[in-house]
């Protein structure tokens, strides 16, 4: 029998999150693993009068191409992956890997020319989902391997995920809309400033202009469970050491204690205690590897630890996150990168961001009772 916190997340995602009305065509993705709700977010779709397409990726795919593929075949843009892009109305993808290790040993190399081979079509996707042409959502479907990973047992891991999504809540819905009237407040605050710096306890000195730069509210519209302000810097304003709180995760890779220097926006030194080689290949991905394209304030107080899952990571309450690579256009960021990759910094145990030199948040917390906190 169907979990039915999989049927309430299946409508808040279609109907709240993704807006799906008639008539659209909507591409549902993720793994065999995640079926449960792919079947679920189906029968929504069609009640909504859409009409839904499913798209089943194997992980072990993905693992055969990257070890067995020669450089040609990884370089290969398929241009009906180009096609499906223009064509689509909605995207729902659900990530639920049955190994998330499962590309540890692949070369970064190999990962850097497949990630940088499909950039015409993301850097399409994201072009249509800025103009307002394409909705898109992703969100997380709770496996054993990521409970591992975020050391809980599977029903753990469940209840974790579902709270995470306030699917507990008698109406998420209206829970959701309560989340993005708290951060329009600090969105509403935050655009129009210029300088943005971030200190923390662990040595993070680091600041940059955001200047013309658009504030986004997450609030659950595009990430599932949402909780986060982001934009994007200006590119190359970027300056100082940036010490990263949690090991950074990307395609199963765990490289820990990142540690980066900027100057002039980009990554001049980089080091970690574990998986350097791996840090230093994607840095290296394309030119626009080494820029900032997001930097961003979690917002979410329902998650409080570390899960190694960036969905949640960095939507942590009282850190922040800067993703090296591509921007987001609506952000009026335009870094180009095959890599867009989340990194956190933790403030709880002190440190503060700066806006124009006020401080907005001081070793975790909001300075103003208005805007995002423990209840929302």
């Amino acid at each position: 029998m169907r979990d039915p916190r999989l049927n309430k997340l299946a409508s808040v995602l279609v109907n709240y999150s993704a807006g799906v009305q008639k008539d659209q065509l909507v591409r549902l993705s993720g793994t065999p693993a995640t079926m449960p709700l792919i079947a679920a977010l189906y029968e929504q779709v069609l009640a909504a009068g859409a009409h839904p397409m499913v798209r089943i990726n194997p992980e072990e795919l993905s693992e055969i191409l990257l070890k067995c593929g020669t450089d040609q075949q990884l370089q290969y843009c398929n241009p009906l992956g180009m096609a499906e892009v223009e064509r689509l109305d909605c995207a729902i993808g659900i990530w639920g890997e049955e190994n998330t290790r499962a590309l540890t040993n692949i070369d970064p190399a190999r990962i850097g020319l497949q990630q940088a081979a499909r950039k015409p079509i993301m850097d399409r996707f994201m072009q249509r989902a800025a103009e307002g042409n394409l909705k898109w959502v992703g969100t997380q479907y709770p496996t054993i391997a990521c409970a591992q990973d975020a050391e809980m047992s599977l029903g753990e891991y469940e209840d974790f995920v579902f709270a995470a999504g306030r699917l507990n809540d008698a109406d998420p819905v209206a829970s959701w809309k309560k989340v993005s009237a708290r951060q329009q407040k600090l969105v509403d605050f935050l655009n129009g400033k210029r300088d943005y710096h971030v200190v923390a306890a662990n040595g993070t000195d680091v600041r940059m202009s955001v200047a013309d730069r658009t504030w986004i509210n997450c609030d659950g519209h595009e990430n599932f469970p949402d909780g986060e302000v982001f934009t994007g810097p200006v590119i190359d304003s970027v300056d100082g050491v940036i010490h990263f709180s949690f090991p950074a995760v990307h395609h199963g890779r765990e490289v820990q204690d990142v540690r980066l220097k900027f100057r002039n926006g980009k990554v001049v030194d980089a080091g970690a205690s574990k998986g350097e080689d791996f840090l230093i290949g994607m840095l290296d991905m394309d030119a626009g590897s080494r820029f900032l394209g997001e930097c961003a304030i979690g917002t979410n107080y329902g998650i409080t630890r570390y899960t190694r899952n960036t969905l949640f990571d960095e939507k942590i309450g009282g850190t922040v996150h800067f993703a090296l690579g591509a921007g987001y256009p609506e952000t009026g960021n335009n870094n180009q990168s095959g890599l867009h990759w989340d990194m956190v910094v933790d403030l709880r145990q002190g440190g503060r961001v700066e806006i124009d030199g006020q401080k907005v948040n001081v070793d975790g917390r909001f300075t103003r009772e208005d805007w995002p906190g423990r209840d929302g």
